[in-house]
């Protein structure tokens, strides 16, 4: 009959004993007998309620794991070469609500057809959108040239 070293669920040493033995005393105080120790001879089992072992782990790990991060989005804001003064303060204020939510915020200035020619005007109307955002903000990426017009990465400012 196989033996094994068997504590109680005070922590107690209770010593060797075969594994029926141990199974009925686990059995009498209703509760599982765990082996915690495989690697040695004879296995060491302790006498436990199991289920909530299992919750402790869990619950352990969960508080070891650290808090979450939240998760940073990336918003994109379209203006157009042509968009009106109010247009351009109304994205500006959605701009600011995106870097107040700690996004970061791109924005892109469109050019179509012979717009594509005039393209240092486009930047300097890029330029001057940013200063209607009224948040503090860093540029993270410095205008550049894209497919369809300009386009600049923004971040709130850190204090």
């Amino acid at each position: 009959m196989p033996e094994v070293q068997v504590i109680d669920d005070q922590g107690k040493q209770l010593g060797t004993m075969a594994i029926d033995k141990a199974l009925t005393l686990a059995k009498e105080a209703d509760l599982d007998l765990v082996e915690v120790g495989p690697q040695v001879q004879p296995p060491i089992t302790k006498i436990m309620d199991y289920g909530k072992y299992m919750y402790q782990k869990e619950r352990q790990e969960k508080k070891n794991a650290g808090p979450k991060k939240a998760k940073i989005e990336q918003k994109t804001v379209r203006v157009g070469f042509k968009t009106g003064m109010h247009d351009l303060e109304f994205k500006a204020q959605q701009v600011g609500e995106f870097l107040n939510e700690g996004h970061i915020v791109k924005v892109e200035l469109t050019l179509r057809g012979r717009e594509k020619g005039l393209a240092e005007m486009g930047r300097k109307k890029l330029e001057q959108f940013l200063t209607h955002v009224k948040v503090e903000h860093t540029v993270q990426e410095s205008p550049k040239r894209g497919p369809y017009g300009w386009i600049v990465m923004i971040a709130k400012k850190k204090i």
